[in-house]
């Protein structure tokens, strides 16, 4: 299946409902699902590592047909030429070092005071698609 199959396919399951949610309320999911993604690259679990790489691709797929944007077109006329900033493939770019703008090395500890906001939650356990908001 091709991105823009993908993209088509899942406008047709959950576009009426993702866009009765609205941008806002769909990127909280999507940016929720990327926190899962996250969860399962850490403990490398491959099954959950596959369903969370999917839900990722199938919200960010949502949110660009909310905006008109085709996601295989994008990405072809972004990257045709290798990466986008030296042309180079692979990309011969200088990478920033840990602490400015790059995340902390895999184990490294968070820094300080960093935490959950107050009330939330994992959503483990509970379906990839939310209920929609609209009656």
């Amino acid at each position: 299946m091709s991105i823009a199959e993908f993209q088509a396919l899942i406008a047709r399951i959950y576009g009426e409902k993702d866009g009765a949610r609205g941008t806002a309320g769909t990127f909280m999911w999507f940016a929720e699902e990327v926190g899962e993604l996250s969860r399962a690259l850490r403990r490398g679990q491959r099954q959950n590592l596959e369903e969370e790489f999917a839900d990722v691709l199938a919200w960010l797929a949502t949110l660009a047909s909310m905006h008109g944007v085709d996601l295989e077109s994008a990405a072809a006329h972004k990257y045709a030429d290798g990466c986008p900033r030296c042309h180079a493939a692979p990309c011969a770019c200088h990478e920033p070092v840990a602490g400015h703008g790059m995340p902390p090395a895999a184990g490294a500890a968070p820094a300080s005071g960093a935490a959950l906001a107050p009330g939330v939650a994992s959503a483990s356990g509970r379906s990839a698609r939310p209920p929609s908001t609209s009656s």
